[in-house]
């Protein structure tokens, strides 16, 4: 389960993202969450996926 809270998403899907997965698809397949659920929540404190970086920035 993911956290529910945006800036706890953040911290959670950046260290994620850079500890063991290689792509934002990889992470959502592997945790089953829906990617645009993600990428709107982290939208709403101002935060974009970086596909080169891997990170949301």
């Amino acid at each position: 389960m993911i956290p529910k809270d945006p800036v706890m998403l953040l911290s959670y899907v950046n260290t994620q993202l850079r500890d063991f997965y290689s792509t934002m698809e990889d992470f959502c397949a592997s945790k089953d969450v829906d990617q645009n659920e993600v990428v709107e929540k982290l939208k709403m404190i101002n935060y974009e996926y970086d596909s080169q970086k891997n990170q949301f920035v």
